[in-house]
């Protein structure tokens, strides 16, 4: 049997089931030998094999096997095959939905929940599945486990948001799914970029081998599709050269309050006012513009919503009901997130995790702070070291107090991965730099520390409501243990 046939069989009534995971293979079922990061499905073909599989799709054929009761079917890429299987035994719902993804080290979950509020807000349904959330418009959502979900489980998703009458999905792509091919099988309408910088380069290796990764999304763009792309990144040139698709670019105005164009941009905002209570922007299009008054802060957060903007334009949506969306959604978790307590000091929780997108954070809260901008963060173990000193640098550069401790350790020892963030401090003696390995007593010194006018920024699990230590996950959320420390200061 070969490839063509098997999806033929798949489409059939009497279809069997597919595996990626060898454990859960039954008698008659299709295993995909897959190749992951931590693990190679090639090296269980025999246990999928002795569970019973009929069919083997894999890239390599294993020296020894059964041919009589199993079928080995070689293809080039056996990931891309397990895409195209996923789709067909649900009856490709891929097909029958508006697809729309973003990809970038930072700000796709913002993003992607603009998005849904614009597409919300225009009365129709629209599925996420992103870092956060797992949402098929069943009423009922539940936590994220990847950023980008492997292609079984998008299928099974897409396939349940049309039960539900969605016609519409926003994906977040990340780095590792698009290098896997985990998006195989889905054609896009519109794709948008956020920005690169440094992170994920214990995978990739080179920011040239990340950039690439990225720019798979937009390579696989048809004439028709739309990239939308950050006209203030320099990395969106190098993909912008790599599409056949219609490219929307996106940019704030240099100067707010001036008519002044921002060169060579399609969707563009001029700032009108940014103060805590949040921002108010005009919002430029094909001649058009519209008043946007959001909750979020940050020039970081505005190029947020234009991404949004240019991937809502090209699913048809007008800009008078873009910009209602964008209006409408008041929070994101773990996205500059204040915690909602009476105090003369405010603390927020935020998912920064680079260098960049704590350097975003931290710069947009210190022009809007009065007192000390206090900064609790880490950084995650088993993942890219480079970034660790990065990060010290600048919460030394824009907070007035620091707090180092630890984010997901994982399997690396918690004091090692700090000794690797203190190495980017210029003085790492200072009065104003507390070393705290334990997140739940740092937070605790940070709302100890904070004094009226005072912002505490509690950085790098923003919306997680866990942490991995070793290879165990432990209950533990930030916004908890603050509002915990919170209601003990007033007691």
């Amino acid at each position: 049997m070969n490839f063509n046939e098997l999806l033929n069989l798949v489409s059939s009534d009497n279809t069997p089931d597919i595996c990626v995971d060898s454990r859960a293979v039954r008698d008659g079922d299709i295993f995909v030998a897959v190749k992951g990061t931590a693990c190679d499905g090639h090296d269980f073909i025999s246990q999928a094999i002795a569970g019973g599989a009929e069919y083997i799709v894999c890239q390599s054929a294993p020296d020894k096997c059964d041919q009589k009761s199993t079928d080995i079917i070689v293809v080039d890429d056996s990931t891309q095959a397990a895409a195209l299987l996923a789709q067909t035994l649900r009856g490709s719902p891929a097909c029958r939905l508006t697809n729309l993804a973003v990809t970038g080290t930072n700000g796709k979950t913002t993003v992607a929940y603009l998005v849904r509020s614009c597409i919300q807000k225009a009365g129709q349904k629209c599925g996420l599945l992103g870092t956060v959330i797992y949402d098929t418009c069943s009423g009922n959502s539940s936590e994220a486990v990847l950023t980008t979900p492997d292609c079984m489980t998008i299928a099974a998703g897409q396939d349940q948001m049309l039960k539900n009458g969605a016609k519409y999905m926003i994906i977040e792509a990340s780095s590792h799914a698009l290098s896997q091919n985990r998006l195989a099988g889905i054609s896009f309408k519109a794709a948008a970029f956020t920005n690169l910088a440094g992170d994920h380069l214990d995978y990739h290796k080179t920011e040239e081998d990340y950039l690439a990764a990225k720019t798979i999304l937009f390579s696989a763009l048809s004439p028709d599709a739309a990239a939308v792309l950050n006209k203030q990144s320099p990395h969106a040139e190098s993909i912008a050269k790599q599409t056949e698709a219609k490219i929307l670019w996106y940019s704030i105005a240099p100067t707010a309050g001036l008519r002044q164009q921002a060169v060579g941009a399609d969707i563009i905002a001029r700032i009108e006012s940014m103060d805590t209570g949040g921002t108010v922007f005009n919002m430029e299009y094909a001649g058009q513009s519209a008043i946007v008054t959001t909750p979020l802060l940050g020039l970081y957060n505005v190029s947020n919503c234009l991404a949004a903007t240019g991937l809502c334009l090209a699913a048809g949506f007008d800009l008078e009901t873009i910009a209602a969306g964008l209006s409408a959604l008041k929070t994101i978790p773990g996205r500059l997130e204040k915690i909602d307590f009476d105090c003369d000091f405010s603390v927020l929780v935020d998912y920064a995790h680079t260098d960049d997108a704590l350097k975003n954070v931290l710069s947009t809260l210190k022009p809007l702070c009065k007192g000390k901008l206090i900064v609790v963060f880490g950084c995650g173990g088993d993942r890219d070291k480079t970034k660790r000193p990065r990060m010290a640098k600048v919460a030394e550069q824009l907070a007035d107090f620091i707090i180092v401790t630890s984010d997901n350790p994982r399997t690396e020892n918690p004091d090692d991965i700090i000794k690797d963030i203190i190495v980017g401090f210029e003085n790492r003696d200072s009065q104003t730099i507390l070393i705290e390995p334990d997140r739940k007593k740092a937070i605790a010194s940070a709302i100890k520390t904070a004094g009226e006018n005072d912002i505490v920024l509690i950085a790098g699990k923003g919306h997680e409501t866990y942490q991995i230590i070793g290879k165990q996950k432990f209950d533990f959320s930030d916004k908890k243990i603050a509002m915990e420390y919170l209601t003990l200061s007033q007691i």
